[in-house]
């Protein structure tokens, strides 16, 4: 039996255009759960993480619109909310269509704190934007009150932005490893995890967004999983994207994976982070690392499409 690790881009809970109602989220969670149970009839033990970009954003939307009713929260609670709304939604949908395809397995929701290293660089520079777009005035008020750090975001207003810290451990992972030792599927890690860290062998949450797909490539590595999928819009990797000599790419070295971050050809924002990702699961002693579209997941792990990274 193999453990599968499958790294959820936002782009399978909510779509582009969406709203984000509950209504959208369960319908394409739906859409979505179809590759995922073909996994688990053919025996593999899962683990789920997913992004929750849009639903942070959202909860933050409406912490700001609340204050003058109810306290604002900090940003690693509204990310513990996210995770258990989404856990929630995710658990539900699966057990429903499993119970539809008579497939006799569990799947629980573990809510996940990455720990990070208060020296990180990143709090030095935080670059990740959240939230709301503020007017100059409202952002300067802000300020004033909290010290909050913003950037303007190309000519639509002030957009408030926090640090990206590494993940360097998963606080629950041997609870996840318990559930999966006994044949349970879990979804964990949601968003990245809630960003804490430690201090003298306590842990408290810190204001920060932790990427999903290192943390998702951290607990793949620390649990051995047999492989790690990180799930993105498109089949497979590409250089020279949306180019006339775009080449899809099967199978690529960590070199050749190197040598194309060195040349811009995996954007930060995009595809850059995934790539990072896979390297550093491949060198924590990870074997198989696939980047593909969730609709692919079946023929990429028989080797057909997806780009797999390799030694």
């Amino acid at each position: 039996m193999s453990k599968v690790v499958l790294a959820i881009g936002g782009n399978a809970i909510i779509k582009e255009g969406q709203k984000g109602t509950i209504e959208e989220q369960r319908e394409n969670l739906v859409e979505s759960s179809a590759p995922v149970l073909d996994l688990m009839e053919q025996g593999h033990t899962v683990v789920i993480t997913h992004g929750n970009g849009p639903q942070v954003g959202n909860t933050l939307i409406r912490g700001e619109m609340a204050k003058s009713v109810i306290p604002e929260y900090p940003l690693d609670v509204y990310g513990a909310e996210t995770q258990g709304n989404l856990g929630y939604l995710i658990q539900q949908t699966f057990k429903n269509k499993m119970a539809e395809r008579n497939i006799n397995k569990t799947i629980a929701t573990v809510v996940t704190q990455s720990v990070v290293s208060k020296d990180d660089s990143a709090f030095e520079n935080p670059t990740k934007p959240i939230g709301p777009f503020y007017s100059k005035e409202d952002m300067e008020k802000i300020v004033a009150e909290r010290n909050l750090t913003f950037v303007e975001d190309a000519g639509r207003g002030y957009r408030r932005v926090v640090a990206s810290p590494k993940p360097v451990r998963i606080v629950e992972k041997e609870a996840i490893e318990t559930l999966l030792n006994n044949g349970i599927s879990v979804i964990s890690t949601g968003g990245g995890g809630i960003p804490v860290i430690e201090n003298d062998g306590k842990i408290e949450g810190i204001e920060a967004v932790i990427d999903k797909d290192f943390a998702s490539a951290l607990l793949a590595a620390d649990i051995n999983a047999d492989y790690l999928f990180i799930l993105t819009g498109v089949e497979q990797v590409a250089i020279n994207f949306g180019k006339p000599n775009q080449e899809n790419l099967l199978e690529m070295t960590i070199d050749d994976a190197l040598r194309y971050l060195d040349e811009g050809q995996f954007p930060k924002g995009s595809m850059g982070p995934k790539i990072e990702a896979a390297i550093l699961f491949l060198q924590k002693g990870g074997k198989n690392v696939i980047i593909t579209s969730i609709d692919k997941l079946q023929d990429a792990i028989e080797g057909k499409t997806g780009t797999r990274i390799v030694m």
